[in-house]
């Protein structure tokens, strides 16, 4: 069901999806690295799956419903600062939430990239090792390595701000990102429910499909590598 008198769609499955997996992979690619020894292997196979996440998301961020666009809920310094003055936020996500959006996608989709031309030098490495001189993989690591805190900062900065919206705002974000509704009484006045049916998960089967395409090519050329130095 799109709406009812009593909510308003606003996330769509496939975004709810991506956020809640993309979510899962954050922690477990940080819970392995920890652990470190055979769980490095792990740590690799979250990095893939966060990679193809972050590339599904980008698409969806132009293919998707309404409020997944990023067309819809990325503005100017000018919005930010009648949203911080106390205008009404809009649908979907308020201008600050968006800069959030952005900053995680970008910082994650880093780590990701970087983490497929590093080593632990004793026994993991990224897909793309091989294929990187010396000098660029040093790089990659070392800053693979430094992200790490900024990934750590911004998700507890995105943790506080969705306790105090919750808390202080009486905003159920939580609930909204789990069934993908909205009551109407935190949207603006006359806002439309996104698409959200079988045509907007065939086509998000697409791009998913075509971004597990790109994550399994990558890995192939790992096994490539590994063969030809064999």
């Amino acid at each position: 069901m799109q709406h009812t008198r009593s909510s308003v769609r606003i996330w769509d499955l496939p975004t709810r999806l991506c956020h809640w997996a993309l979510a899962a992979c954050v922690v477990g690619a940080y819970v392995s690295v920890k652990l470190g020894g055979l769980y490095m292997d792990w740590h690799v196979r979250f990095g893939l799956a966060t990679l193809g996440l972050i590339v599904f998301r980008l698409a969806w961020g132009v293919a998707g419903p309404r409020y997944a666009r990023f067309a819809t809920f990325v503005r100017g310094p000018g919005a930010i600062r009648r949203y911080l003055q106390g205008s009404a936020p809009p649908a979907g996500h308020n201008p600050l939430g968006a800069l959030s959006v952005i900053a995680m996608l970008a910082v994650l989709g880093f780590q990701a990239i970087s983490g497929l031309f590093t080593s632990d030098d004793i026994m993991t490495q990224g897909p793309l090792y091989a294929r990187a001189n010396e000098a660029l993989s040093a790089w990659f690591g070392r800053w693979h390595h430094a992200n790490e805190w900024l990934i750590v900062g911004l998700v507890a900065l995105h943790l506080l701000a969705v306790l105090w919206y919750v808390a202080v705002r009486r905003k159920r974000l939580l609930r909204s990102m789990l069934t993908g509704d909205a009551r109407p009484q935190d949207l603006p006045a006359g806002t439309q429910p996104a698409a959200d049916g079988p045509g907007v998960w065939l086509r998000a089967a697409l791009l998913a499909a075509a971004a597990a395409a790109l994550v399994l090519w990558i890995r192939s050329l790992e096994i490539v590598a590994d063969f030809s130095f064999s």
